[in-house]
Parts: structure tokens; sequence; C-alpha cells
């Protein structure tokens, strides 16, 4: 009956600090939908555009590393419901907004609040479940993650033709407030503060407060951790480059697609994303693999860019297809936490993953303005097509690089 409750415990806390990261991928991703409502509201250029959506990803690259400190100090409750109450706050200003610097300011806002959701969760499974499912549960996490980019996507374009683009937001700022009250009251840091007795192979309750900068340091010293860095920025930034802003607008222009259709298939390789997520987790735990399957399907991630950088002419079904493909190959990166978890010691887990973590937002960061600058130096010689297809050779070179740093990825664990 005592394990019983406890794994209702368990669950019930990780299903609140998931709700937290979900709401965090619809904001992220929600731009591309909304990304000639957002050009026509503000009017603003390519790269303004870029650097608008983009402005989330530069507070939540800085952040990162912090938001792994406090994890490990104050704990994921206080952090999950600061974030969540932060990200309210944001995505009001975000949609009441008068001009793209007041918009700017707003998604700034919503960057430092759901900067904290993806390494609370992984805090949460460090601390309420065995160490061999934590593979899985970062599966989990991307599976339902990805979901919330895929309500970001087609029903998002599909809404804003219904409803302005601006109560959409005001709907996204009363969940996230009503998120902050119920992380609050529900979500504990350990099993010890509910009266449970730890779990095997998490770290003791009294190993929790760690000094932080000498944590920091043996992290960054690790050289198993930065191959796994820059794997995560080329990966993961194509990645969110294209399906969080450009893979919505290279389809309506270069292939000639209504938005609602270019939208579904971005909602796709978010779908893909999701079940990849899944499976990866659970094959990676099952196999007691974590470098090879990682390179296995980034290598394929990788090539997979090639239809579109020979301009493949498919029917719509082919297309589909292919971007549900890709989608599923992404999720490789994903081994990074778990790898970058497994190489640092235990008590450094929240730190260990936000480092590698912060490659993939700084990849994004670079990529989602570069590529819209490329496409306004097009416009202005009158070669937009061209701009195009340099924009998309940037992003599958991005995950070129990403998947070649991963055969330098280690796994032994720093032991000093």
């Amino acid at each position: 009956m005592h394990a019983q409750r406890f794994t209702r415990v368990a669950r019930a806390i990780f299903a609140l600090a998931l709700a937290s990261f979900v709401l965090s991928f619809v904001h992220r991703t929600a731009p591309a939908a909304i990304a000639g409502e957002l050009t026509r509201a503000f009017s603003i250029s390519g790269a303004v555009l870029g650097t608008l959506a983009a402005t989330y990803f530069y507070v939540y690259t800085l952040l990162q590393i912090p938001v792994g400190v406090l994890a490990d100090t104050l704990g994921p409750r206080r952090i999950l419901t600061a974030g969540s109450a932060i990200a309210a706050a944001g995505s009001l200003l975000f949609a009441l907004a008068p001009s793209w610097e007041i918009a700017a300011a707003g998604r700034t806002l919503v960057g430092i609040g759901v900067s904290v959701a993806f390494i609370a969760v992984l805090k949460v499974s460090a601390m309420w479940f065995v160490p061999e499912r934590f593979a899985t549960l970062t599966g989990v996490t991307m599976f339902a993650g990805n979901l919330g980019a895929v309500a970001a996507g087609a029903p998002l374009a599909w809404a804003v033709t219904l409803t302005s683009w601006r109560v959409v937001f005001v709907a996204l700022a009363v969940l996230s407030a009503a998120l902050a009250l119920a992380t609050w009251l529900r979500v504990r840091d350990s099993p010890q503060q509910l009266g449970f007795a730890p779990v095997a192979g998490s770290v003791p309750a009294s190993a929790q407060r760690v000094p932080w900068m000498q944590a920091l340091a043996r992290v960054l010293a690790n050289r198993s951790t930065w191959p796994a860095f820059i794997a995560n920025a080329g990966i993961g930034g194509s990645y969110l480059a294209f399906a969080g802003l450009w893979g919505v607008p290279y389809l309506q222009q270069v292939y000639g697609m209504p938005r609602v259709n270019a939208a579904q298939h971005t909602s796709l390789l978010l779908l893909g994303v999701a079940f990849g997520s899944l499976a990866i987790g659970v094959i990676s735990d099952r196999l007691k693999s974590r470098h090879g399957v990682m390179r296995a399907f980034v290598v394929a991630y990788a090539l997979s860019w090639l239809p579109w950088l020979l301009q493949a002419a498919w029917p719509m079904w082919a297309t589909l297809a292919w971007f549900l493909l890709m989608g599923l190959l992404i999720p490789g990166f994903t081994l990074s936490w778990t790898i970058a978890k497994e190489a640092n010691p235990p008590q450094y887990s929240g730190i260990a993953t936000s480092v590698v973590n912060v490659g993939i937002f700084l990849g994004t960061g670079i990529l989602q303005p570069l590529v819209g600058w490329v496409l306004d130096q097009g416009r202005e010689a009158g070669d937009l097509a061209g701009a195009w297809e340099r924009g998309i050779w940037l992003m599958a070179g991005s995950a070129a690089i990403g998947a070649l740093m991963t055969f330098f990825v280690g796994g032994r664990r720093d032991k000093r």
C-alpha cells in the first residue's frame, strides 16, 4: 500500500512538472504558425521577425546554467512555480504589445519563465524515480513536449483564422498562472519532504545543497560535456530554427503551399519528434546503449535534409511522409542529457544537463535570425529562391556538424 501511494505521488509530481514543459513548447513554436500575422502587426522584416522569435532562445540560452544551479540548490518546486508565473506575465505582455519592441520584451519574460521547465523535469525524474528509468522518462518528457509543439502548429494556424493571435496568448497567460498555483500546492523536491524514503540510486537529501561554483567548474572541466554541447547546438538548433519559425514560410514560398498545409507539415515533423523521443528513450534503456543509438539516429537525420537541398519536386503525400520521418530521427540528440548526467557526479545532474542543454538554444538563437538575414538579402537582390536555398544549406550544415560531434561524445563518469 505504501509503495502504491508513493508511485501515485511520484507520477502526479512528474505530471505537473511535465505540464510546465509542454506549455514551454507551445510558447517556443507558436511564432511559426503566426509569422505572417506578426509581420503585418508590427510591420517588420524577416531579420527582425527572426530576432523577435529568437529573443526567447537568447534568454533561454543565458539562463540554462543558472537554472541548473538553482535546480540543484533551491529545488524544482520553487523554480517551476516562479517560472510559470513569469511566463504568464510575459505571455500577457506579448498579447497586448503595441510594437515589436514591447512584444520582444514579452517574449523575453516568457523565455525567462519557461527556461526552468526542462531542467526541473529532469531533476524531478532523478529524485523521484530509479536511475534505470531516466532515459525513458526523458523520452516521455520530449514526447509530451512535442505534442505541445504540435498544438502550436496546424491547430494554432487554424485558430487564428477564427480569432486574433492576441487572444490565443492571453489564454496561454491564464494557463501559465493556473499552473504556477498548482505547482506550489502539489510539487515537492524529494520523497523525504513527504515522509518517504529516498529512491534507490538517487542523491541523498543531505547532498543536495552543493557548492555550485565547484560543481559547475567540475562539469565544465569534464571532457565528456563539450561534444554533447556542440551536437545539441547543431541538431537541436537546425530542428528548432526550421520547425519553430522558417519551415512554414519555406513551404509557402518555395512549394506554393497554403499556410494551413504548410503548418500540417511542421506539425507532422513535431509529431514525429514526439514519438521518436518516446521510442529512443525506451530503445536506449532496453539496449543499454546511449552512444550507438544516438549516432545512428542523428546521422540519418542529417542525411534527411538531402531532398530539400536538392529541391525535390514531390507530391504532397511524399513531403508529408518525409517530414514525419525527419521528426522520428531528430530525437537522437536527446540522449545527450542522459550521457551528461551519467558522465558527471549524480549530485550535479541539474548542472550537467543544463550545460549541454545550452547548446540547443544557442544554436537556434544564431540560426533563426541568420536565416532571416539571408532571406532579406535575397529579397533585396530579387533572388528569393536562391536565398531559400542558402538558408536550407545553413540549417542542413548545422545538422551535419551536430551529427559529426556525436562521434566525439564520451561516456566515462568524472569521479574526482
